[in-house]
């Protein structure tokens, strides 16, 4: 492995730790983990560690240490050992959301072009446990792999000028959530009365890389008592810790 990671420059206080070019499990817990020993480390002058697809980002202050210095440190902190653990905990959120065709308004679209029914494509997206690859575009959006090819459909041709905030989308073999409402190419299938972007929290952001996420399909009437108690700031999220062995794949 240590071969294969390549260090680059990345401006005049940043550099990448590129880890290989696709989209991959084994790629994601390489990056994980090297931030993990980055963190244990405490190396004086590194600033802020932003975790891609592909690569790390590390940003440092040049005043307290050098690329040069700063690559030989991070190289010490490879580790080959990837091995997957059954055993091994990983933290699970479920995200509760109503699947239809005013929250979801492509769920029809996504169902009519890999041939199958909404129901079929509800259960489909609801029966996998998504790694979090990484956060992006915004504050909160989430990068999710691991969904299956049989609800895969390419983006919209001319993106929304407005997406809810919440609401749940696929893109291509992608599949995501918008914390905050914006502009979006991605064909919106559902969408989540949750909070997922709060600035105003000690925690503005409770997912993070490396988490997975389960969505729960639930109706109207649920939806709307969730929406009210996030509101009034009465609900408790479903987070806890499982083995890798209980995720579904």
């Amino acid at each position: 492995m240590k071969n294969s990671v390549k260090f680059l420059f990345s401006g005049d206080s940043a550099l990448v730790i590129e880890f290989g070019n696709e989209i991959s499990v084994d790629i994601n817990k390489k990056i994980r983990k090297m931030m993990d020993n980055i963190k244990k480390e405490n190396i004086n002058g590194i600033i802020e560690l932003v975790p891609t697809y592909c690569s790390l980002l590390v940003n440092y202050d040049v005043l307290k240490i050098d690329y040069k210095s700063l690559v030989e440190k991070l190289k010490t902190l490879l580790n080959d050992d990837n091995e997957t653990v059954e055993d091994e905990e990983v933290t699970l959120i479920e995200i509760p959301t109503l699947y239809n065709d005013e929250c979801g308004p492509d769920l029809a679209y996504v169902a009519e072009y890999n041939k199958l029914s909404k129901e079929e494509v509800i259960k489909i997206h609801t029966g996998t446990d998504y790694l979090v690859y990484m956060l992006g575009f915004m504050p909160g959006f989430t990068y999710l792999g691991g969904m299956s090819e049989k609800i895969a459909t390419p983006r919209l041709e001319s993106p929304r000028l407005q997406i809810y905030p919440g609401s749940v989308g696929i893109a291509g073999k992608q599949t995501g959530m918008y914390p905050s409402m914006s502009p979006g190419g991605w064909r919106i299938i559902g969408r989540t009365p949750l909070k997922l972007y709060n600035p105003d929290s000690d925690t503005p952001v409770y997912i993070s890389s490396g988490d997975y996420v389960r969505y729960v399909s639930i109706s109207e009437e649920e939806y709307n008592e969730i929406l009210k108690k996030v509101e009034n700031n009465e609900y408790k999220l479903n987070i806890r810790k499982i083995k890798r062995g209980e995720l579904n794949a």
